[in-house]
């Protein structure tokens, strides 16, 4: 996967454990870039270890959870012209998912992030449409995320692109205490799976 800028090309690849070129470190880097500017540093706990043990990678696809795409710019920002090698400039990380509606899988995009610095070159709607390419060639029907309310500039990027937004629905979670008082409160050993 390639991205045309000019006279250059930024590379997509898979985030890899292993191999020539582990990728794993970028993408911690750019997943603590993220939570800084979406003003939830301090709530990342993940960690090389913890993402190692829950990522999917190509290595070995139907282990983990969640697949990340990592974006290298051919050529550094100005801000950094010292540098010469291809640049980790951004990330999208997502899983499948699925309407029962439709009857369809999909994609969730937990995470869209490029640096700040290699904003206004594309990258962020490339990364998009390489999703939007998985999204078809799994037969799925739907490629959605969630923005931040107060995000204008990803709301404005995402309207541009054809997004719309869903108002009608209210996002929920349980997490932390709440999370485990439900869990425990089930009673019983958990599931059971019938066999045949």
């Amino acid at each position: 996967m390639s991205v045309s800028t000019g006279n250059s090309e930024a590379a997509i690849r898979f985030a890899t454990e292993e191999g020539k070129l582990p990728l794993l470190p970028a993408f911690n880097t750019l997943l603590i870039e993220l939570a800084t500017y979406e003003k939830a540093a301090s709530s990342v706990l993940a960690t090389e270890a913890s993402l190692l043990k829950t990522l999917s990678f190509p290595s070995n696809p139907s282990s983990g959870y969640a697949k990340t795409l990592l974006l290298f710019a051919p050529d550094p920002p100005s801000t950094a012209s010292h540098l010469t090698s291809p640049q980790c400039a951004g990330m999208a990380l997502y899983f499948t998912n699925y309407s029962t509606w439709r009857a369809a899988p999909g994609i969730y995009l937990e995470d869209l992030f490029v640096r700040p610095e290699y904003r206004g070159r594309g990258y962020g709607k490339r990364l998009l449409q390489e999703l939007a390419k998985e999204t078809k060639r799994i037969g799925g029907e739907r490629l959605e995320w969630s923005v931040l309310k107060w995000n204008e500039p990803s709301i404005k990027f995402y309207k541009a692109i054809g997004a719309h937004p869903m108002d009608e629905w209210v996002g929920m979670r349980v997490d932390d205490e709440a999370l485990d008082k439900m869990a425990g409160s089930t009673g019983g050993g958990g599931l059971e799976r019938m066999q045949s």
